[in-house]
């Protein structure tokens, strides 16, 4: 980017979208809607090709704006929230305002000035939502069977029992319709089919991973394992060493990596020693499997960046 380029950050909530152009101090508010999104790309527009907007990827508050900006031409950023919060503390802004986070998204675009990537299509989108929505009906499922463990009120029990029902027979229902998007969705089928050569990915799980992460095997590992959110964090203190922990990051591709894992641990030697080997050393089961979810992600990353299918003897 040339030396005239325009910083913009746009912090993101349900209702507001607060702008900050770096070179002018500019700073205004539009409302999170079609209307608002309207108004900002005409008010962005003069600033012209050399513009980088940079907004985070807040819940999905942010997809109208940024589907908006990439339809007009406009280069636009949506980076981790994590990401930005760490270039905060760097810079020793405490402060947390709308504003104020406008105004450090536009600097992190000039410090940082993260790359710009194709936003998945409105058809990609939705496929992307009914996932997200079956890891929530899957949590509160999960929920719903704890507290039956801890309930002894039989009117209580047969009440979470009832739910417990509901809830598998809208998460089948919702399985029926998330098979009919992902057969409907176009995807490029020769990277489906080689991310399907890992044993323990089906087509439907490949088919997930390349709609929630279309960044697949154009990073680097690291890299896709943090915008995955199962790259482990440090917390390190002098002498102490923390325990390791993932944070932030699409829970929609870790919903998407879970089953696959269960069935690669059965069935996948080098995922198999791998969960062997972590619990043997005294991991919990779940800091095993999700350990799993990232060595998979890591090589189905390197099998679409070198375009060769999986090969045990590669990755052992």
């Amino acid at each position: 980017m040339s030396e005239s380029t325009s910083f913009v950050g746009i912090d993101v909530s349900k209702n507001v979208l607060d702008v900050h152009v770096l070179s002018t101090g500019e700073h205004w508010q539009v409302g999170n809607d079609q209307a608002g999104c309207a108004s900002l790309v005409e008010r962005l527009k003069p600033l012209g090709e050399t513009m980088l907007v940079v907004m985070e990827a807040t819940n999905v508050f942010w997809r109208m704006a940024a589907a908006a900006l990439a339809g007009a031409g406009l280069a636009c950023a949506v980076v981790n929230p994590r990401q930005v919060r760490d270039f905060a503390k760097s810079m020793g802004i405490l402060a947390k305002t709308d504003a104020i986070d406008a105004q450090v998204l536009a600097q992190f675009a000039q410090r940082v000035r993260p790359p710009v990537r194709a936003l998945p299509d409105a058809q990609c989108q939705v496929a992307a939502e009914l996932l997200a929505r079956r890891a929530q009906l899957m949590g509160m499922r999960v929920a719903e069977k704890n507290r039956l463990g801890t309930a002894n009120a039989k009117k209580v029990r047969k009440d979470i029992e009832a739910t417990i029902a509901f809830l598998e027979k809208r998460l089948a229902a919702l399985d029926e319709e998330i098979d009919r998007w992902l057969k409907s969705t176009p995807i490029d089928q020769s990277r489906a089919d080689l991310l399907q050569s890992f044993t323990g990915i089906g087509q439907n799980a490949a088919r997930s991973l390349l709609i929630t992460l279309p960044e697949l095997g154009r990073l680097s590992g690291k890299q896709i394992g943090a915008l995955a959110g199962l790259a482990p964090f440090a917390k390190d203190s002098g002498g102490k060493r923390g325990q390791r922990h993932i944070a932030g990051g699409r829970a929609v591709v870790r919903a998407a990596l879970y089953m696959p894992a269960l069935s690669a641990i059965t069935h996948n030697p080098v995922i198999r020693a791998l969960y062997q080997r972590l619990v043997q050393a005294g991991k919990h089961h779940y800091v095993a499997i999700t350990a799993c979810m990232r060595k998979i992600l890591v090589i189905l990353n390197a099998m679409l960046r070198s375009g060769k299918p999986w090969k045990a003897s590669h990755h052992a």
